[in-house]
C-alpha cells in the first residue's frame, strides 16, 4: 500500500511537470506563486534588516540614515560588529571550494540554476551589510532570493532553460517591485538586468510575478516608496537641455564611482596582513564618517527624504555627497555584501540637487527645480551604475506619479545609458563578475557558448601512429582510404603532430624513411576546456580542418575537426533564438 500511494504521487508530481512546461497558462500561475514568495521573502528582509538597526542604534520610527546626529558615539560599534559578524560567518564557510553565484551570473552563465545555499548567503551577509550600517542597499538580496527561490521551483519541476531563465528572472524583478511597492519597475528590472532580452512569451509571467509581489507589500500594510514634485511646471527646450547635461555629468560620476571601487577592492585584497579581518577593520573606518554625518549609513532611504525636504545649501549636499561615496567604497571593498542600487538613487538624488543649485548660482537665465533635478539626478545616476534605463524611468513614475517629469528623465537616463556602455561597457554588477575573471557583459545567455567545448564536441575514434614509426610502416597501418589523417603522439602519449596519409604515399619516400618530419601543426593544438569563442578563430588561424584535443599535460584525448564545431556552433543559435523568439 506504501509503494503504490508513493507511486501514485510521483505519477502525479510528472504529470503536473509536464503541464507546467508545456502550458503557457500553468507557467503563468506558476510565476505568480514565484512572485507571492518572492514578496514574503522581501518583507521579511527588511524587517530583519531593521531589526538589526533598531537593536544596534535604537531607531524605531526614522530611517537609520534620517538621524540628525549619533547622540552616543558607542552606537557606531554597530559597523565593526556588524563586520565581525561577517567575518565569523567568513569562518563557517571556509571549506567552499567556489565563488558563490548571484542571479545576474546565474541567468548568463548557467541557465538560471542557483544553488539554494548560495542565496542564503548572499541574503545573509548583505541583511549584516545593511543592518549593521554599512552602506549598501538590500536590494541586491531582494533580487538574490525572489530568483533564488525561482530558481528552485524551476529545477524541481525541470523547466527547459529558456523558461527557467525567465522565472528566474520573474522571481528577481518581483522582490525588486515588492520593496518599492512598483511594479513596472520591477517587471522591467527583471527583463533589462537579470533576464537581458523582452520576449512577448515573457511579458506575462514577469509583469504577473511583479504585480503579485506587489500586492503582497500591500496585503502586510507596507506603503508604497512615494516622492512628492511639483504640482505645476512647464519644461521647454532649456530644462531638456539643462537635464541632458545633468545625466552626462551622473554617467561620468558612475563611472568614477565603479572605477573606485575597484581599485580600493583590489588594493585591500592584495594586504596580505588584514586576511579574513577585513571587514572589521572596514566598520571601525565608517565610524567617523558616520559620527559626521549619519547619512552616510546604510542605503540612505531616510536621507534622501529628509535632505528633499529640507534643501540644504550645496556646499553641505556636495560634503554627504563625498562622504556617502567614501562609505560606499569602503563598504564594498572591505568585505560588506549588498550592492549599489539605493546607494545610487540617493547620491543621484544629492547630484541632482547641487547641479540645480549651481545652475541657479550661475544665473544664465534657466532655473531648475530642486527636487525635479534631484529625481532626474536619482534615475541618470542609477542607470549608469545599475544599468536598466526603462527601470530607473518606470520607478520614477511609480514612486512620483508624475507623467510630466517622464520626458526629462528618461532625456537623462538614455543618454547616461549609452555614455555609460561606451566609456565603460559594464554595469556595477557584471563589472565585478569581470573582474573575478567572467567575461560577461550582461545577462544574456552565454552559458551555452561555454559548455560548448572542445573535450564535448572532439570524438574518440581517431587513428594514433608513434613518432618512431618508419613511412612503411604507417602505410601498413594506414592504407589509403581508411583515414585522412593520423595524430602522431610519443611514447608516453604527448602530442607531436598531424600526419596526412597522402603525405606518406608519396611515391618519392623509401619504405624505411621516418614519418616524423611529414607531421604538420605539432605545435597547434586544442585544450579540452577551450569553449567555442576559442575553437574557430584558432581553425581560422591554422587553416586546418581537423585539430587534436590534449589535456594540460599534452596527452591527445581526441580529435576535432571545423566542419563539426562550426556546425554546432550554428545549431546551438538556432536552438537559442527558437527559445527566444518561437518555433515560428
Amino acid at each position: 500500500m506504501r509503494r503504490s500511494w508513493s507511486t501514485l504521487f510521483w505519477s502525479l508530481a510528472i504529470r503536473q511537470r509536464r503541464r507546467l512546461r508545456e502550458s503557457e497558462a500553468a507557467f503563468i500561475l506558476l510565476a505568480i506563486l514565484a512572485g507571492v514568495a518572492a514578496g514574503l521573502i522581501t518583507n521579511l528582509l527588511q524587517l530583519m534588516a531593521h531589526g538589526i538597526q533598531e537593536l544596534l542604534y535604537g531607531v524605531s520610527i526614522n530611517r537609520l540614515s534620517a538621524l540628525g546626529e549619533i547622540r552616543h558615539p558607542w552606537r557606531l560599534l554597530g559597523l565593526p560588529l556588524g563586520g565581525l559578524a561577517l567575518v565569523l560567518l567568513a569562518r563557517l564557510l571556509r571549506r567552499r571550494q567556489r565563488p558563490l553565484i548571484d542571479v545576474v551570473e546565474a541567468n548568463a552563465l548557467h541557465g538560471g540554476r542557483i544553488p539554494m545555499a548560495d542565496n542564503l548567503v548572499i541574503a545573509g551577509q548583505t541583511v549584516l551589510s545593511n543592518g549593521a550600517g554599512a552602506s549598501v542597499g538590500l536590494e541586491a538580496a531582494y533580487a538574490q532570493m525572489g530568483g533564488g527561490v525561482a530558481s528552485l521551483l524551476g529545477q524541481w519541476l525541470k523547466l527547459r532553460r529558456n523558461d527557467l531563465r525567465t522565472l528566474v528572472g520573474a522571481g528577481a524583478g518581483a522582490g525588486v517591485g515588492a520593496a518599492f511597492g512598483a511594479p513596472l519597475a520591477g517587471a522591467f528590472y527583471a527583463f533589462e538586468i537579470v533576464i537581458g532580452h523582452y520576449t512577448p512569451a515573457a511579458i506575462a509571467p514577469v509583469v504577473a510575478a511583479a504585480l503579485s509581489a506587489a500586492f503582497v507589500t500591500r496585503a502586510l500594510g507596507v506603503e508604497p516608496w512615494l516622492i512628492a514634485t511639483t504640482a505645476d511646471r512647464i519644461l521647454g527646450t532649456a530644462d531638456y537641455l539643462l537635464y541632458a547635461l545633468l545625466g552626462l555629468l551622473c554617467a561620468g560620476l558612475g563611472i568614477l564611482i565603479m572605477r573606485m571601487v575597484t581599485f580600493a577592492e583590489l588594493r585591500v585584497q592584495g594586504w596580505t596582513w588584514p586576511g579574513r579581518w577585513r571587514p572589521l577593520i572596514g566598520g571601525v573606518l565608517l565610524m567617523p564618517l558616520a559620527w559626521l554625518t549619519p547619512q552616510t549609513l546604510s542605503a540612505g532611504h531616510g536621507a534622501l527624504h529628509l535632505n528633499l525636504i529640507l534643501l540644504p545649501d550645496w556646499t553641505v549636499l556636495l560634503m554627504i555627497l563625498c562622504l556617502k561615496i567614501a562609505a560606499s567604497v569602503i563598504s564594498l571593498s572591505f568585505g560588506f555584501r549588498g550592492g549599489l542600487f539605493f546607494a545610487s538613487l540617493f547620491l543621484g538624488s544629492l547630484a541632482g540637487q547641487i547641479f540645480a543649485q549651481i545652475v541657479d548660482l550661475i544665473g544664465i537665465g534657466w532655473s531648475l527645480d530642486p527636487n525635479d533635478a534631484a529625481l532626474v539626478g536619482m534615475a541618470a545616476l542609477s542607470v549608469a551604475i545599475v544599468g536598466g534605463p526603462m527601470t530607473l524611468g518606470l520607478l520614477m513614475l511609480e514612486t512620483t506619479h508624475d507623467f510630466q517629469l517622464m520626458g526629462v528623465v528618461l532625456t537623462a537616463s538614455l543618454l547616461s545609458s549609452a555614455v555609460t556602455r561606451e566609456m565603460f561597457g559594464y554595469s556595477f554588477s557584471t563589472w565585478r563578475l569581470h573582474l573575478r575573471g567572467s567575461t560577461i557583459r550582461s545577462p544574456r545567455d552565454i552559458g551555452w557558448v561555454m559548455n560548448l567545448t572542445a573535450g564535448r564536441m572532439m570524438r574518440r575514434d581517431w587513428v594514433s601512429v608513434p613518432d618512431t614509426m618508419s613511412v612503411g610502416q604507417f602505410r601498413a597501418l594506414v592504407p589509403l582510404g581508411s583515414a585522412s589523417k593520423a595524430i602522431m603522439i610519443d611514447g608516453a602519449g604527448g602530442y607531436r603532430g598531424i600526419v596526412p596519409t597522402a603525405a606518406a604515399y608519396r611515391p618519392e619516400l623509401a619504405e624505411d624513411a621516418p614519418i616524423a618530419p611529414l607531421a604538420i601543426m605539432a605545435d597547434i593544438s586544442l585544450r579540452a576546456d577551450a569553449d567555442i569563442r576559442a575553437i574557430l578563430p584558432l581553425f581560422d588561424k591554422a587553416a586546418a580542418d581537423e585539430l587534436a584535443v590534449v589535456d594540460e599535460s599534452g596527452l591527445v584525448l581526441g580529435v576535432l575537426t571545423e566542419k563539426h564545431a562550426r556546425r554546432r556552433y550554428f545549431e546551438e543559435i538556432e536552438s537559442s533564438q527558437r527559445a527566444l523568439f518561437g518555433e515560428g
